[in-house]
């Protein structure tokens, strides 16, 4: 149908509040976009069952499905419950493979289990966790973006990321990533698109390329 409209529905990244995508405009004779809100896990909830809890503020059928950083990796285990139009996964990684050392060595030393409790309320630690180096300079732009600063949450997702036990990637996924993301430096390798000069944040500046290019890739015109 001519006059079919898309559903995009977007999930952002670690302690990220939905405005990361303010800039993301795609036409709106095709497609329509829905922001996804982080949840405040229960105890003991895995990701898995996380995953089925956030499908249900899912309204549409063949939906897009796009997540930046940790949300990149909740959308590819909500994608195992759905079925979906497309898959993009931004600024993530692939596999637990792809994690860095640091957060490799969080999960062999049990270190995550400590790091949260330094992280809330302290805006400077939060924002250098969630979006790398390049967030010194820009800390009060970033107040806007980073406002889920539960405890529990925090301390449910760092565990998440650290101790993400998916072996290959996405078999269907879009990986999207920036050739300067400290965050995950490790994951331009293999069936990616690569970004030049993209860091962890380019969601948010490097907009431009994503409101040319998802359009041509979501119907498959790229």
């Amino acid at each position: 149908m001519k006059n079919e409209i898309i559903h995009l529905y977007f999930m952002p990244g670690m302690a990220a509040n939905p405005l990361i995508f303010e800039y993301i405009k795609l036409p709106k004779n095709q497609f329509k976009i829905h922001w996804l809100e982080w949840k405040i896990p229960v105890k003991n909830e895995s990701l898995e069952a996380y995953a089925k809890r956030m499908i249900t503020e899912i309204k549409h059928d063949n939906i897009v499905l796009l997540g930046i950083s940790f949300g990149g990796m909740l959308v590819q285990e909500m994608s195992k419950y759905i079925n979906l139009r497309k898959l993009f996964v931004v600024s993530s990684v692939k596999s637990r493979h792809e994690l860095p050392k640091r957060l490799k060595l969080l999960k062999y030393t049990k270190a995550y289990k400590i790091l949260p409790t330094q992280l809330v309320g302290n805006i400077d630690l939060l924002a250098k966790y969630a979006f790398g180096k390049t967030i010194k300079k820009r800390v009060e732009l970033y107040k806007k973006y980073l406002s889920v600063n539960n405890k529990t949450y925090l301390d449910w997702a760092i565990k998440q990321v650290v101790c993400w036990n998916q072996e290959k990637p996405h078999p269907d996924a879009l990986y999207i990533h920036g050739n300067n993301d400290f965050v995950f430096p490790h994951s331009c390798e293999g069936d990616c698109i690569v970004i030049k000069g993209g860091t962890h944040i380019m969601i948010i500046n490097k907009y431009k390329w994503f409101n040319e290019n998802l359009p041509k890739l979501i119907l498959n015109e790229a």
